[in-house]
C-alpha cells in the first residue's frame, strides 16, 4: 500500500487551525484543510504492514484504511469513496469529530508519525459530495415490513440507513426540532457544522427515510402504537443522563449541565431558542467542570460568546505530557496530555481539583470554594483522594458548566411500557442480536453501552440493522 518507502520518505504533516483571532468571532470550523496534492503523499506514507492494525484493531468500524489510502495515492479517488463508502455512513462527520483510534493503532506509531488517517478520510467525502458521486442508494427490492427508529444520533441514523437499504420502510423519531441528536445538539458548530449534517440527512430522505419530529415517544405516541404499526422497533435512545456534582450549591442558579449549555447554543445560532431565554457566559468568569472533550467544548463555547475569564479544573491527576510523534502506548489510546483547539483560544486549566462548595450572597452562583488532592491506592488497591494540607483557595465565579460525563439512559414512559431491563450501569439489557427482554424490540449506541465513541454507536447501529433484517425476513 502506498509507495514504496514512503514513509521513510515523507513526514507527517497536518492542517492545523485557523487563526484564534479569526475564529472567534464566528462559529465556523476552526480546522483548516491540505490541498490534495499534499495529501497524497501523506497517503503514500501508508507502509503495506502486513496487519493493518489500523483497520484491525483501532477503528470500530473496521474501515478499509490501507485500501483507501493506496487509492488516493494513486490518484484514484472515485475508488478509494467506493472502499470508504462500504463500511461507513457518514464518514464526513466522524472525520471530523473522531478521536482517531486508527491513527493511535497505526503501524508507523510505534516509532514514528501515523499516518494522517483522519485528513484523508474528511478528504476522501469532501471529494466525492464535490464530485457528486454520493448518490441514494435504493433498495433492490422491498420488503414490505416497516420499521420505527427512536432516536436520530449516530446508532439511530446508521441503523435506519441500513436497514432502508435493505428494503423495509423506516420511520426515525425525534423529539427535537431537526435530527441528528447529540451530532447536532451536543458537538459545537465550530466542530461540526450542521450544514454537514443536512447534507447526509438529504440522501437518506431521498433514499425513503422517512423522519417526525418533535414527538416523545411514550408521551406523543405510546409503545403500542410502535407495536402496532411497525414490524420492529429500534431504540437509540441515547445516554442522556449527566453525572451530577456531590457539591453544596450545585443547584444554585447558574450551575449548568455542559450538554443543556452546548444543545441551547446551538439552537441559538439555528434560531430555535431566543437571546433572552439562551444561557450565555459574555462578560462572564465561566468554571468548566471536567477535564473531557464535553468540557474543552465548553471552553470554546464560552469563548465565543464573549466569556470574562475561563477556568477548567479536573478531579483526576493530569495526564502524561507526551511531546513525541510516536505513540507509548501502542497500539492503545494513550492516556496523555492533549490540548484542544478551544484550549488554545483561552483557558486556565487545572487539575486535582476538587470542588468543595458552590455559594452566593444571593441565588445566583459568585463564589467556589476548591482544594488540591493527591490519589492514592487503599489495601483493597482502590483510589481514593486525599485533600493537600493548606491548599483551599477561593475563586470567584459567575458560572459553572458540569461536564462530568453520563451516567444512564433516560428514564421515560416509553422505556416503562415496553417493561425493558436495564442493567446496574441503567442501560438497557441486549443479548447477542442486540434484541431487548420486550420482543421485537432492539436497541444499540449509549443507551445500551453507555457514553461512548460516535464510531461505536454507528457500529452498533450497523450490526443491529443485520439482526433486525433476519428477525423481520
Amino acid at each position: 500500500m502506498g509507495e514504496l518507502r514512503g514513509f521513510l520518505k515523507y513526514n507527517k504533516k497536518v492542517s492545523g487551525y485557523r487563526e484564534v483571532k479569526e475564529r472567534l468571532k464566528d462559529y465556523r470550523e476552526v480546522i483548516k484543510r491540505l490541498p490534495q496534492e499534499e495529501l497524497t503523499q501523506q497517503a503514500a506514507r501508508c507502509m503495506d504492514c502486513g496487519t493493518p492494525f489500523c483497520h484491525s484493531f483501532g477503528c470500530p468500524l473496521a474501515n478499509l484504511i490501507p485500501e483507501w489510502n493506496d487509492a488516493v495515492y494513486r490518484g484514484l479517488w472515485d475508488e478509494a469513496y467506493d472502499r470508504l463508502e462500504l463500511t461507513s455512513n457518514f464518514p464526513e462527520i466522524t472525520g471530523r469529530i473522531c478521536p482517531a483510534p486508527c491513527e493511535s493503532a497505526c503501524t508507523l506509531s510505534i516509532n514514528d508519525a501515523p499516518v494522517s488517517i483522519k485528513e484523508i478520510e474528511i478528504a476522501i467525502i469532501e471529494t466525492a459530495f464535490s464530485k457528486g458521486w454520493v448518490v441514494p442508494q435504493a433498495p433492490r427490492r422491498e420488503s414490505g415490513k416497516k420499521v420505527a427508529v427512536v432516536g436520530s444520533g449516530p446508532a439511530g441514523l446508521a441503523a435506519g440507513q441500513q436497514l432502508r437499504r435493505m428494503g423495509h420502510q423506516v420511520t426515525v423519531y425525534e423529539k427535537d426540532n431537526a435530527p441528528g441528536g447529540i451530532l447536532r445538539y451536543g458537538i459545537p458548530e465550530f466542530k461540526l457544522e450542521k450544514t454537514i449534517i443536512d447534507r447526509r440527512l438529504e440522501i437518506y430522505r431521498q433514499e425513503g427515510i422517512e423522519f417526525e419530529m418533535n414527538v416523545v415517544v411514550g408521551e406523543d405516541i405510546s409503545a403500542r402504537y410502535l407495536r402496532r404499526k411497525h414490524d420492529a422497533v429500534v431504540l437509540a435512545l441515547g445516554c442522556r443522563v449527566p453525572r451530577p456534582i456531590p457539591v453544596p450549591g450545585s443547584e444554585s442558579e447558574g450551575v449548568y449541565f455542559a450538554l443543556d449549555y452546548l444543545s441551547g447554543a446551538t439552537k441559538n445560532l439555528y434560531g430555535e431558542l431566543s437571546d433572552r431565554e439562551m444561557v450565555t457566559a459574555k462578560d462572564k468568569t465561566v468554571l468548566v467542570l471536567g477535564g473531557g472533550d464535553t468540557g474543552a467544548d465548553c471552553v470554546g463555547t464560552a469563548n465565543r460568546q464573549g466569556a470574562k475569564k475561563v477556568y477548567q479544573f479536573e478531579i483526576l491527576p493530569k495526564p502524561t505530557e507526551w511531546d513525541k510523534s510516536w505513540n507509548p502506548e501502542w497500539p492503545y489510546y494513550p492516556k496523555i496530555y492533549r490540548t484542544a483547539s478551544s484550549h488554545y483560544e483561552g483557558c486556565e486549566r487545572r487539575w486535582q481539583i476538587k470542588t468543595k462548595k458552590l455559594y452566593g450572597r444571593g441565588v445566583s452562583i459568585e463564589k467556589g470554594i476548591f482544594c488540591e488532592i493527591n490519589w492514592s491506592k487503599d489495601s483493597a488497591g482502590r483510589w481514593q483522594q486525599q485533600e493537600i494540607p493548606d491548599s483551599e483557595f477561593t475563586l470567584d465565579i459567575d458560572m459553572v458548566l458540569v461536564a462530568a460525563g453520563f451516567v444512564q439512559v433516560e428514564p421515560s414512559k416509553l422505556l416503562k411500557d415496553f417493561n425493558l431491563q436495564l442493567n446496574e450501569r441503567g442501560t438497557i439489557n441486549i443479548d447477542e442480536h442486540f434484541h431487548t427482554s420486550a420482543e421485537g424490540v432492539f436497541a444499540a449506541g449509549d443507551a445500551v453501552s453507555g457514553a461512548s465513541l460516535v464510531v461505536k454507536a454507528m457500529n452498533q447501529g450497523r450490526s443491529l440493522a443485520d439482526n433486525v433484517n433476519e428477525y423481520l425476513w
